[in-house]
Parts: C-alpha cells; structure tokens; sequence
C-alpha cells in the first residue's frame, strides 16, 4: 500500500504520527504502554461485568485491589476507549403531593404551668467518638426540666426513639400512643 500511496498521506488517513510509523518500522516493537493497556483493558472489562455502576474512581480502587497502580485520568481514558461506561443511579423523587400532617399546638408555648408528667419533649444528639459517631436520644419533663429517659445507640433510626420511649414509660408508669 506504502508503493501505492505516499506515506504522508497514509499516515494522515490512519491518524498516525510520521515520526510513529518510520519509528515502528525501525524498532519493529509495539511499546510497552500499549501492551500494559491492553493488559489494564482486560481487567476494566472483566471488572465492569461484575460492577456495572463503577465509574473511574471506583475502577481505579478496583485495579489497585487486584495490585495496578494506576492513575485516575488513564483509568478514564480507557473506559472512554472500551466505550464502558457506569449505570448511573435513579435519583430519589421528592413526593410533592404528599401533604405532612401538622398537629395541633396544644402546649401553645406555655411551659410554666404545667404539672409532672404532663408535656415531655425529645430530642437526638451526636457524640463523635473515636470508632465513629454515637446517638443520644433523650427525654425531658418541660415541669421541672428533668431528663427522665434516655438511650445511646450506633445509629440514629426509628428503634432508637421507640427504645427511649418505652424505657420513659416503665421509668415514669405513663402510658403513650404512636402519633405516626
């Protein structure tokens, strides 16, 4: 083809370098970042089999577990190559006809003239700790501003809140209704 059609030419269809092609045909080597990127190629497909959500920087932490130290931006320039991309995650819908129920102000800001056991409120509190963060939900009687239950829990949920509240109801004999 090169007897054919001047090597200029041709290396400008191929998108190619000159200095490359005469370089290659000297050597008569392929070089070794083309041979580490086939080789970085195999395992980002294999990967991507198994991980279909990972993109580059998950890739990336992928490839060092399995021992390649390799940049983020090569990472991704082989992804572009491979055509491989990450599935990306539905967002979560914010519910706009969903109405949110207000309950009365039956305490109406009037703390004071109030007896035992008569208006509590609750609150949740974090303490970082060295193994990560610890919740404190606690109980206080707006009477005398006691706290009169509390629990401490690894997470902040639901069962934390029920836990606080049941030991409230052993603690102080007072009887209480979910309001959800």
């Amino acid at each position: 083809m090169k007897d054919r059609y001047p090597i200029t030419w041709l290396t400008k269809m191929a998108k190619v370098q000159r200095s490359g092609y005469y370089k290659l045909l000297k050597n008569g080597k392929v070089s070794l970042r083309k041979i580490d990127d086939v080789l970085l190629k195999e395992h980002i497909l294999e990967i991507h089999q198994s991980h279909k959500m990972y993109g580059y920087p998950r890739m990336k932490i992928a490839l060092r577990d399995r021992g390649f130290v390799v940049n983020h931006k090569k990472v991704y320039r082989l992804m572009c190559e491979l055509c491989v991309q990450s599935i990306i995650r539905k967002k979560r819908r914010v519910w706009k006809n969903r109405i949110s129920r207000v309950f009365d102000n039956v305490v109406a800001r009037n703390f004071k003239e109030r007896t035992v056991n008569e208006v509590f409120v609750t609150d949740i509190t974090y303490l970082p700790t060295k193994n990560g963060f610890l919740y404190l939900s606690a109980v206080k009687d707006l009477y005398n501003n006691e706290i009169v239950a509390w629990k401490i829990g690894q997470r902040n949920d639901l069962d934390l809140v029920l836990d606080t509240l049941t030991e409230l109801a052993t603690k102080r004999n007072v009887y209480w209704y979910p309001s959800f």
